[in-house]
């Protein structure tokens, strides 16, 4: 027994040393990329070191496009997950009627091409006169909601009611409820929804090109657009690791709050 417990030991070791492999040697390069002023094949490493990438990428205008990204990711993430968390409830406690079109059409989005439904409702948003802005906050957290209604969906199914009912059997009023019970019981995937709210709006390209109109700047349309030429390795690579940056931050924090909350 004790041989097959370090033999699955082992095996788990492999597999998660494995993963860590296959997302890290990828930004190998990525990081090189940045610290390299001159980079010419066939050679392995720079000829030239520097940052004259992470100042192009400064003076394109790098920070403002980080504020504007974070902002537009956080508002899709306070708004698509407790609408998620709602349309999860309702869904799963039966008080919809038709549930199968209901989920079809909150699911819709995930089927449908952005290109195309992007390109329909610029011509909606600019008839309108709604603001741009507004307008891609409102078609982000369209595009975010399948991600956390699925996800709250599953936590509902695993959660106990039990815990609402005593609650009020002592006395506590909905909102003591929903502050004292329901939240920290869902806290992990209320947490888990918000993340990925979160991504669909800070890595978003086509939603915000298209219905911004250009007016919002956001880091993947800047890395996008050094992309597109020819010599911008460097400031590329700078715009990327900076896009890499907060959902990384946010994914460690994630992972140690589900873990602490287990514990």
């Amino acid at each position: 027994m004790a041989v097959i417990r370090l033999g699955r030991r082992a095996a788990a070791a492999s597999v998660r040393a494995l993963l860590v492999l296959w997302f890290v040697v990828p930004l190998v390069p990525l990081v090189l990329w940045v610290f390299a002023n001159r980079w010419t094949f066939p050679d392995v490493l720079p000829q030239e070191w520097g940052l004259d990438g992470m100042r192009s990428a400064a003076d394109a205008g790098a920070a403002r496009a980080f504020a504007t990204s974070t902002a537009l990711a956080l508002s899709v993430s306070a708004i698509a997950t407790p609408l998620g968390a709602l349309a999860a409830r309702a869904l799963f406690s039966g008080r919809v009627h038709l549930p199968g079109v209901v989920a079809a059409i909150l699911f819709a989005p995930v089927c449908l091409p952005p290109f195309a439904v992007a390109l329909g409702l610029d011509v909606l948003v600019l008839r309108s006169g709604v603001a741009s802005s507004v307008a891609v906050v409102a078609i982000l957290t369209v595009a975010a909601l399948p991600y956390t209604t699925y996800v709250m969906r599953v936590a509902f199914g695993a959660y106990d009611r039990g815990y609402e009912e005593e609650a009020r059997t002592l006395g506590a009023s909905r909102a003591t409820v929903l502050r004292r019970v329901q939240i920290p019981l869902l806290a992990p995937a209320l947490s888990g929804a918000a993340f990925l709210a979160f991504l669909v709006g800070w890595s978003d390209y086509i939603v915000t090109l298209l219905i911004g109109g250009g007016r919002l700047i956001t880091v993947p349309i800047l890395v996008a657009s050094f992309a597109s030429g020819t010599g911008n390795d460097s400031v590329v690579a700078a715009l990327s690791m900076l896009a890499l940056i907060p959902p990384l931050v946010l994914l460690i924090t994630l992972s140690r709050t589900v873990r602490g909350s287990a514990s």
